[in-house]
C-alpha cells in the first residue's frame, strides 16, 4: 500500500510539475498572441489614410519612394507623419507631393531641420509619371496617399489614382456593405446549424 501510494505521490507531483510548465508556457504565449502579425515583405507602417477607401474609388495604386532630408528621416523613424492632408500631382514632368505633414525632428535646430509641410519629389518610372499624368489631365480624377511606410530601410508611399465620391456613393457603398454583411452572417448560420 505505501508502494503504491508513493507511486501515486512521485506521479502526480510529476504530472503537476508538468501541468504547471505547460500553464506558464500558455501563460506566457499568451502575450504573443495578442500582438498584431508582422508583415513579411520587410515593410513597417509609417502613417495611413484609412478614410480615402471611403471617400474615393480607388481605380490603381502605385508604390513611390520619396525624396528626404535627414531630420525629417528621423522623424519618421519615431513614426511620425500625417498624410490624410496630402495630394500629388505632376509638374514640369516630376511627381511632387503636397500636404504631407512631417513634424520637425526635436533635434534637429536650426540649419538641420526642415519645414514641415513642404512639397516633397516622389520618385517614380517616366511610363509611371506620364501615366497618371495622362489620368489625371482628362479630369475628375486625383492622386491621393495611401500608406508611408518603411520597406528595406527605404521610404516608400503609396499612391491611390482616385475619383472621389458623393455623398450619395459614399450611401450606396455603405448599404452595399451592410448587405453582403448579412448575407454573409445569414449564410454562416446556416452552415452552422445544417451540420448539428
Amino acid at each position: 500500500m505505501s508502494r503504491a501510494y508513493a507511486a501515486l505521490l512521485t506521479w502526480s507531483t510529476t504530472a503537476s510539475v508538468a501541468i504547471l510548465g505547460t500553464l506558464a508556457g500558455l501563460m506566457a504565449k499568451k502575450g504573443k498572441k495578442t500582438k498584431k502579425a508582422k508583415p513579411t515583405d520587410g515593410t513597417q507602417l509609417i502613417a495611413s489614410y484609412k478614410r480615402a477607401y471611403r471617400d474615393y474609388d480607388i481605380l490603381d495604386t502605385y508604390e513611390a519612394g520619396i525624396v528626404l532630408t535627414g531630420s525629417e528621416v528621423k522623424s519618421l523613424r519615431e513614426g511620425n507623419a500625417q498624410i490624410a492632408e496630402g495630394y500629388a500631382r505632376v509638374r514640369r514632368g516630376e511627381m511632387w507631393i503636397d500636404g504631407v505633414h512631417i513634424p520637425p525632428y526635436a533635434n534637429a535646430i536650426g540649419f538641420g531641420a526642415h519645414d514641415p509641410d513642404r512639397e516633397r519629389k516622389l520618385l517614380l518610372n517616366r511610363a509611371e509619371i506620364d501615366k497618371l499624368d495622362q489620368r489625371t489631365a482628362q479630369g475628375g480624377l486625383t492622386i491621393v496617399p495611401l500608406r508611408l511606410y518603411w520597406k528595406n530601410g527605404r521610404a516608400k508611399m503609396e499612391l491611390g489614382l482616385a475619383k472621389g465620391r458623393t455623398k450619395g456613393d459614399k450611401r450606396q457603398n455603405l448599404a452595399e456593405r451592410d448587405a453582403d454583411r448579412e448575407i454573409e452572417t445569414a449564410f454562416n448560420r446556416a452552415q452552422k446549424y445544417a451540420t448539428d
